[in-house]
């Protein structure tokens, strides 16, 4: 089979943003559309769209004198519109459902993330402990953004794409419960 075109995409892993910065908080009643990828189209690269998401994360401790007596926590899956963009010329809603399901694995991550931070018992070390699982939930989430991308081979293929997305809608109705 001759391609003419290879169909990559690329997701960007935003920690924070900055001030003022558009962003669009994952809904499962808004699907992405291409309308919402705003940013310019790099010209030296090969891909046809690129879907810029990410986790944000905060988090508050409660102290009694010096100790950590409670916390709260926010966890939320980002779209970053300005920053992600798209080749009107090759773009086709086949692609606009690859980016979507880079921005399903954010929330994806978000869950995971949420029912580590739910899991955790109040003790002095609790900002450390959130710390790490912030670490290892963006390299995680990495991960799998790269392994998603590598095994559709940016969405080339069909049924590796089927996979992903009959995967994903299933791992995130396992964590239904923690969805914001």
């Amino acid at each position: 089979m001759q391609l003419k075109h290879i169909i990559l995409c690329i997701v960007f892993l935003y920690v924070g943003t900055l001030p003022n910065e558009e962003t669009m908080t994952w809904d499962e009643t808004r699907k992405l559309t291409w309308a919402d990828f705003k940013g310019d189209p790099n010209p030296n690269s090969d891909a046809v769209a690129l879907t810029a998401s990410g986790l944000t994360f905060g988090y508050s401790v409660k102290t009694s004198g010096r100790r950590i007596i409670g916390f709260t926590t926010s966890v939320e899956a980002h779209f970053y519109p300005n920053k992600s963009w798209y080749l009107k010329h090759k773009a086709n809603d086949y692609i606009l459902g690859h980016e979507q399901l880079h921005f399903d694995i954010t929330e994806l991550y978000a869950r995971k993330f949420r029912a580590h931070l739910d899991r955790l018992v109040v003790n002095q070390n609790i900002k450390t402990q959130m710390d790490q699982i912030h670490e290892a939930i963006n390299e995680a989430l990495h991960k799998t953004q790269k392994t998603y991308d590598d095994q559709t081979q940016h969405s080339i293929n069909v049924d590796a794409q089927k996979y992903w997305e009959t995967y994903i809608k299933d791992e995130l109705q396992k964590l239904e419960k923690y969805k914001s």
